[in-house]
């Protein structure tokens, strides 16, 4: 499968600034580094304002200058190409037309010409990432003139594990990349760059529970480090 993504143009849509490295991060620098693939990351909302009771965009002006220039220095250690950032009200897509987030999928499409999809799993219990999942499968409906022919999703740490068992969408990972310990040590580094996101330990997005995830996914896949996906469609 990894000579599958070998030399392709790569685009990974978020919902939040770090999505794309808690669910993707160690993978984005192994195939960068090692497959000559080139990744444009697409945060699609600003992240923060949902922690006031209200949204109020001028409160937080000077946290979210400073989150785009987080997300900056995580896509230097990463090392992937360039990133498309907008401005959708956190955690707040559902209030947003299914369309208009389309419409901005689209548009990447058309700037970066993807051939690979990276996204959130659709039964995350975030409604932003779930709308992401929904926005991506439509502007890529397998037509004659499609030129993504494959669309992979991944789970987010601290929103895909906490999903109600009781719901039918959980996320069951059908292919495993294995990374180097460099790999998950740089995502870690670049998980460092959110100053807004960073969480101790026990937390999902501390640095030693993502190390931990990957060594728990080694134990199952008979050692090393892993990160997990679940391939939606692939066309060959």
């Amino acid at each position: 499968m990894l000579e599958y993504l070998r030399n392709k143009q790569i685009l990974v849509i978020v919902a939040h600034p770090d999505d794309e490295l808690l669910g993707c991060g160690a993978t984005m620098h192994k195939l960068i580094s090692e497959y000559n693939c080139s990744i444009r990351a697409v945060i699609l909302g600003e992240g923060l304002t949902s922690r006031s009771k209200n949204r109020n965009v001028d409160e937080w002006q000077q946290a979210l200058s400073e989150h785009k220039n987080n997300i900056e220095n995580a896509r230097i250690k990463i090392g992937y190409k360039s990133t498309g950032m907008y401005d959708l009200p956190d955690n707040r897509f559902d209030t947003i037309a299914l369309l208009d987030i389309i419409k901005i999928i689209e548009d990447e499409k058309e700037l970066f010409s993807p051939e690979i999809i990276f996204t959130h799993h659709g039964g995350d219990l975030n409604i932003d990432h779930q709308k992401v999942f929904e926005a991506v499968i439509t502007s890529t409906r397998p037509l004659p003139e499609e030129k993504v022919k494959c669309i992979i999703t991944f789970e987010t740490p601290s929103g895909t594990e906490w999903i109600a068992s009781s719901e039918p969408k959980q996320f069951v990972p059908n292919f495993f990349v294995q990374v180097s310990e460099k790999n998950i040590m740089t995502k870690i580094q670049g998980m460092e760059s959110y100053i807004f996101e960073k969480r101790n330990y026990p937390h999902p997005r501390s640095p030693k529970a993502l190390k931990v995830l990957a060594e728990r996914y080694g134990i199952m896949l008979g050692g090393g480090f892993y990160e997990a996906f679940q391939i939606i469609r692939m066309i060959s």
